[in-house]
């Protein structure tokens, strides 16, 4: 008999599901405008009941669970007992939005499905391989240590992914292979693997370092936090909520969907115009420094929604690159699918690969719980 695998992702206002038999997908959806007034249901433990109510479970493996934050104590899937549920939500201070979200779902499943095994996938699990001086701060270290400052990074299961499924698209070994994966949706993070392994990522503490995101600023001057402090009288939790959900995209142009800053750049916007600069130029940058540390690139991978469907975006990241052996060739660039999108034998091969985090979370979830074989 097919194993078969449920998967559940919990953001924090939607959960998405997808039902595994081996690798055919029989089920999937997304429950959104979770808590919201008019919305779908009141929060996310009334999410996953409403799901695990819709779909047939007869011969369930397991259930593999979405968990944003690991901290330093979780550097791989995980089966889920008592324990392990407590030290989840004891982490909640490293993700207040997201860790809630995650242990609702485990809770109900749990409840409803006691004799199937619950495996918890951590965002932050593949950035365990980050070197001391990669994950390290430099501030005081006991005030470090003691409240857990350290770059963990994000999109973990999207990054593991998109590498190994980059290796495979040029047939190359993958524990041999060095990529730059660029992961640009409303969340953005860059990560730089070596033969498999996270070596330098752009997310640090927490999602909200690196690129320039839907809502989020990204890397910021820590000076800006005291100055709106001090001089603008702003409370820290209005700091957070304005560098958070008031920043990035939404905060240069007011929309943080790329598809219309890219209509309004076309439209002459000026606004859109520095904001597409100021992405890109992000980007730009962390590729440039990622290669000097790998020393040798063979990929740049491009994935999620705006990686995967902006040729623009693509086209102006990359632009510049040349004498790295990095270059996009136009028709290429145009195309779809995954694919590679550099000219005919270019030292590094640009890529698009589309990111599948739920078919990374149900292969790890079979690797912890064994099934299949």
């Amino acid at each position: 008999m097919t194993d078969r695998v449920l998967v559940l992702n919990s953001g924090s206002s939607s959960v998405k599901y997808r039902l595994y038999d081996g690798e055919t997908v029989r089920d999937s959806g997304t429950v959104e405008r979770i808590g919201e007034p008019d919305g779908g249901p009141a929060d996310h433990a009334g999410a996953v009941r409403e799901i695990l109510g819709r779909l047939d479970l007869a011969g369930l493996t397991a259930v593999g669970h979405r968990v944003v934050h690991g901290g330093r104590r979780f550097s791989t899937p995980v089966l889920v007992d008592d324990a392990v549920f407590a030290a989840i939500g004891e982490l909640v201070p490293l993700a207040p939005l997201h860790n809630p979200a995650n242990l609702a779902g485990i809770e109900v499943a749990r409840e409803l499905l006691p004799d199937v095994p619950q495996v918890a996938v951590f965002d932050t699990a593949f950035h365990h391989t980050l070197p001391e001086a990669g994950y390290t701060y430099a501030i005081d270290r006991d005030t470090a240590r003691r409240y857990d400052i350290r770059r963990y990074g994000f999109h973990g299961t999207s990054h593991a992914y998109v590498s190994r499924r980059t290796a495979e698209l040029l047939d190359r070994p993958y524990d041999r292979l060095r990529t730059i994966s660029l992961h640009l949706g409303n969340g953005a993070s860059a990560c730089a693997v070596d033969g498999g392994r996270s070596v330098a990522t752009s997310m640090g503490m927490s999602p909200l370092e690196g690129l320039v995101m839907g809502t989020r600023s990204g890397d910021l001057d820590p000076t800006v936090v005291f100055h709106l402090r001090r001089e603008a009288g702003m409370t820290v939790d209005e700091i957070d909520d304005l560098l958070n959900h008031r920043s990035g995209l939404l905060g240069l142009t007011g929309v943080n969907d790329m598809r219309e800053v890219l209509a309004r750049r076309a439209d002459g916007d000026a606004a859109a115009t520095l904001a597409f600069a100021v992405y890109c130029r992000r980007i730009t940058g962390y590729v440039g420094a990622y290669y000097a540390l790998l020393g040798r690139v063979d990929a740049v991978t491009f994935t999620a929604g705006v990686g995967e469907h902006s040729a623009e975006v693509r086209a102006a990241a990359l632009a510049g690159l040349d004498r790295l052996g990095i270059a996009v060739d136009p028709d290429r660039n145009a195309g779809s699918g995954d694919r590679v999108i550099s000219p005919a034998g270019a030292e590094v091969a640009v890529c698009v690969v589309g990111t599948d985090e739920e078919r990374e979370i149900a292969r790890e979830t079979r690797a912890v719980v064994g099934a299949g074989g």
